[in-house]
């Protein structure tokens, strides 16, 4: 049995995974920033600059996403980290000092690309620094960060609210004015750890063997697995280069010969997003207050619901490499169409109180024990390697396309639909996704990147 350096692998995997932290954190603290912000820029009256000022960080997170993946196959995993600290760095910074709403906008939508390479990246450098009997709760590890950094943002946001409002309101015009500021430049914290440590990692040796530089290769490989794992690797990639030949173009994405790995990573993406967990963060306040909970009680109950998150996040690391990828997706969508059945319907009989906490405690538990992590684990092994940056990027773009989508019609479903129908229509697309993945989706678990793209582009 090869012996590796786990705790090397373990480093270069936590840097490149302070990217999903701040993902979380840059994603989720606008939720509790809003209710200080749009005061003070006078949005109230304006439902339209309302919205933009929420979802405008999802245009850098569309452009981030879809260039990231050409870049990064161009210029290197490492180099498109060290760019996405940069943005994350100057947009919290940015964001907090805003003296008007264009330049909020400007900053978030700053925020938004370092956002969408990061979502692409930090996966794909995980998956191809990590050996395969341990890829899966490698991988998985940049969804902890990013269930962390929501965490982080929901306990900053709660605390901070705290301190300057009284019954949930503001205290003041200062209170205003430097709470929702405190809540985005507390985010500058980690973004400047990420852009240090982003020195100390090495390049991807997959992406330096596909270019050409097998000996800085050969180094990183003989550190992560010794001398033999590192010939056993170059020879594989050697092999699949031999077969692949030349660096293909964005536009061979789409030959008939990947088509169906495409499809599969595209539709995962965008299942991801359309099972509907998310409008749980973006929405908690409508979420709880329809379930009859008081604005005292909202804040506490996200933090309740960001705990969950991490909790079980932790389940899927250890489930991963042993149940499999597979298992956790279909275990994972079947559950969530069962507790949004139910969740409809005892909104549709005004259930109130604990038991609906309950019931949203349960679906957070089953989405980060499956599609949170997993999707992100699966689309960094099936991409062929010479594709592979362009193929997650363009499957990231159709995620964040799918979120923007989510997160524009959330409100109005939950105004045509009541909440009732608008969990029954998440259900609807929690089987349908269920009886996708059990027609379409292979076990990738133990085996190699070059195994898979063998097996899985036949």
């Amino acid at each position: 049995m090869k012996r590796f350096n786990m705790r090397y692998i373990l480093l270069i995997s936590l840097v490149s995974a302070l990217g999903g932290l701040l993902f979380g954190y840059d994603w989720v603290v606008i939720g509790g920033a809003k209710i200080f912000y749009e005061p003070f820029f006078g949005l109230e009256g304006l439902p339209a600059m309302r919205g933009w000022a929420m979802s405008c960080a999802l245009v850098g997170c569309l452009a981030g996403a879809l260039l990231a993946g050409m870049w990064s196959d161009r210029y290197g995993r490492k180099r498109m980290l060290l760019i996405a600290s940069v943005l994350f760095t100057v947009s919290a910074v940015g964001v907090g000092a805003a003296d008007g709403i264009a330049a909020f906008i400007i900053y978030r939508i700053i925020g938004g690309f370092g956002i969408g390479i990061a979502s692409n990246v930090s996966p794909i450098y995980i998956a191809e620094v990590t050996p395969a009997s341990i890829r899966g709760r490698f991988v998985s590890l940049n969804q902890l960060t990013i269930v962390l950094g929501i965490l982080a943002a929901q306990i900053v946001n709660w605390a901070i609210a705290r301190h300057f409002t009284v019954d949930g309101e503001a205290l003041n015009a200062l209170s205003l004015e430097w709470a929702w500021r405190w809540m985005f430049w507390v985010g500058a914290i980690p973004a400047i750890v990420f852009f240090v440590l982003s020195f100390v990692i090495p390049e991807s040796p997959r992406w330096l063997a596909l270019n050409g530089r097998e000996e800085r290769a050969r180094r990183v490989f003989s550190r992560i697995g010794g001398e033999a794992y590192a010939e056993e690797s170059l020879a594989e990639i050697a092999l699949l280069k031999g077969e692949s030949g030349e660096r293909v173009s964005l536009g061979k994405i789409f030959h008939p010969s990947v088509r169906r790995v495409l499809v599969l990573g595209m539709v995962l993406a965008v299942f991801q997003q359309w099972c509907g967990i998310n409008v749980i963060f973006n929405y908690a306040h409508e979420i709880f207050s329809a379930a009859g909970y008081a604005v005292s009680d909202v804040l506490m109950n996200i933090v309740v619901t960001g705990v969950t998150n991490v909790v079980f996040t932790f389940v899927a690391i250890y489930t991963v490499d042993r149940w499999g990828r597979r298992a956790l997706m279909i275990v994972g969508s079947a559950a969530l169409a069962v507790i949004y059945a139910i969740l409809g319907t005892a909104y549709y009989f005004e259930v109130s109180g604990w038991a609906m906490l309950l019931l949203v405690v349960l679906a957070i538990a089953a989405y980060a024990m499956s599609l949170a992590p997993i999707v992100w684990v699966v689309l960094s092994e099936i991409f062929p390697a010479r594709l592979r940056g362009a193929m997650m990027a363009f499957s990231t773009f159709c995620l964040w396309a799918a979120s923007f989508l989510l997160t524009y019609t959330f409100p109005l479903l939950n105004e045509w639909l009541k909440a009732s129908g608008t969990f029954w229509v998440y259900g609807g697309i929690c089987l349908a996704g269920y009886l996708f993945i059990r027609k379409n989706l292979p076990e990738t678990k133990g085996k190699s990147l070059e195994q898979i793209e063998k097996e899985i582009t036949q």
